[in-house]
């Protein structure tokens, strides 16, 4: 009861116009920035991070537009899958498999309709998960000290890495190179310097959201810049949306498939690393062997293997946001950058924020509800209008990415120097991305790393210098062995597990 009241007060947050009308943007743009292959939920709030600090929006109206961006843009990406077969983000791939075949077939709209249905109600339940889940970690959160919210830190970075990374060494590389950039500026126990090399800029250390917005959106431009001759501008070139509403029947048919996929979708959105790709992958191959292990229909336009990686990425979406708003730990990518937000608005994640800023975490929560209806109700109209963002050339898009990052930064810090940084952020990114090196570990190495120092630092002094304390607690051991476990099985079963999704890939 307890719940429904603070849900209540939540809704009385959420409900006035201004968050309205914030919600209902951040979801037509997130649909909208979710249509575009290549830029995905994190580079879609990544880019809209300016936009909302420049604006002058409290707590609680940031995070509404950047969360219903978010919600948005995992919508968005099925529509380039299914009409182009070219993946909107990584967790639409999967879509990929039923939903361009069901397109060649002249049944695009129903498949676009369907794969809509289905994102609501994996987002929509993931949306309950969060309300019943959160506070209950949130108890098991304040038997944490000092010592174990260290370990948990270090959870984090090992399992950032995911199930379905390519290479643990490169996501540990990433991470240190983000603790690494956490260092500069004053120490805050003694206030030496440090990497600052005299300059005075760097004395406050680097500000989160000029690394967010340059590894993510500018290292985007630099790609282009580097690909624009090989661009495949075919891409223009869409099938007819034909009948827009998917029969009874087939949605009749496709109800356990949704409830199949949202809960596992929604596991693998709590669990740290995991995120939305795993949701995916999970979702349409236990669908596939629980309906057709002969493999008869799925791959040729089956309308269940469309309903099912939807459901299972946009739960899973809902599901990552339990960890960063229970315990201050992101559980994708895209909750890494809202995280960056918090902190902006000097707003703690973790088992506190229930309690000092009831208001943000119940108005944000009771705005998902909002924006799961804004979305379903928009999504399905509007299909043909969506549609018509694909038509959109890359060189007009990319130069107003550019625009609203150095007019973003700018607005917000004042400082050239910031947009210079920015700049080299972004020349960063793309090296990163050429070495195939993960930028999410960079990011949350930027984010956590003073926060992981402050708690060792304290662990350390309660224990007089005794190592041992990180091991002194039955809720450590058992972190430890998260972490080892998060770090070390990707190597074992993450290359069976993309060797899977390559399979079912090649298979369309």
């Amino acid at each position: 009861m307890d719940i429904l009241s603070l849900l209540g007060n939540g809704f009385a947050v959420a409900l006035t116009p201004e968050n309205l009308f914030l919600a209902l943007m951040g979801c037509f743009l997130g649909t909208l920035m979710g249509a575009l292959p290549g830029l995905g939920p994190a580079n879609g709030v990544a880019i809209l991070i300016p936009i909302a600090f420049s604006l002058g929006l409290g707590p609680t109206s940031s995070l509404i537009l950047l969360t219903s961006v978010y919600y948005g843009a995992m919508y968005g990406g099925r529509i380039s899958s299914i009409l182009l077969n070219i993946p909107g983000d990584e967790p639409a791939m999967m879509t990929c498999l039923d939903g361009y075949p069901m397109a060649t077939q002249g049944k695009a709209g129903e498949a676009l309709s369907l794969s809509g249905f289905a994102s609501f109600i994996g987002a929509f339940f993931a949306t309950c998960g969060l309300v019943l889940l959160a506070p209950q970690l949130v108890k098991i959160a304040l038997l944490f000290g000092p010592a174990e919210y260290f370990v948990l830190f270090t959870v984090a970075f090992a399992t950032l890495g995911g199930i379905t990374a390519t290479n643990q060494a490169k996501s540990a590389f990433a991470a240190a190179l983000g603790l690494g950039i956490a260092m500069i500026g004053s120490d805050s126990q003694t206030g030496s310097q440090r990497f600052t090399f005299d300059h005075i800029h760097l004395y406050d250390g680097i500000d989160f959201l000029i690394a967010i917005v340059g590894l993510f959106a500018l290292s985007e431009v630099f790609i282009f810049l580097e690909n624009h001759k090989s661009k495949n501008t075919n891409q223009t070139i869409t099938p007819k949306v034909g009948r827009i509403l998917p029969d009874f029947k087939m949605i009749g048919r496709c109800i356990p498939t949704m409830a199949r996929g949202t809960g596992l979708g929604f596991f693998a959105g709590v669990l740290p690393g995991a995120g939305a790709s795993l949701g995916s992958f999970l979702a349409y191959s236990l669908e596939k062997q629980t309906v057709d292990r002969e493999g008869k229909t799925f791959g040729k336009g089956d309308p269940r293997g469309v309903a099912a990686p939807e459901a299972g990425n946009n739960a899973a979406s809902g599901g990552a946001l339990v960890p960063m708003l229970a315990l201050g730990v992101p559980g994708s990518g895209t909750t890494a950058v809202l995280l960056a937000v918090l902190l902006q608005l000097n707003i703690t994640p973790g088992p506190l924020l229930f309690t000092k800023n009831p208001d943000v975490v119940w108005g944000l929560i009771a705005a998902l509800f909002i924006s799961n209806f804004i979305l379903l109700a928009m999504n399905i109209p509007l299909v043909g209008l969506f549609t018509r963002v694909l038509m959109v050339p890359t060189r007009i898009l990319m130069p107003v990415v550019a625009m609203i990052s150095f007019v973003g930064i700018y607005s917000i810090t004042g400082s050239t120097f910031d947009v210079m940084l920015m700049v080299g952020f972004g020349v960063a990114g793309w090296v990163l991305r050429k070495l195939d090196v993960p930028l999410v570990p960079v990011i949350l190495g930027i984010l956590l790393g003073n926060q992981m120092e402050v708690n060792m630092r304290r662990a350390m002094t309660i224990s007089d210098g005794d190592w041992s304390v990180f091991f002194s607690s039955p809720l450590a051991i058992i972190l430890w062995v998260i972490a080892i476990a998060g770090f070390v099985l990707p190597m074992i079963y993450g290359r069976r597990i993309r060797e899977g999704m390559k399979n079912t890939d090649a298979g369309v």
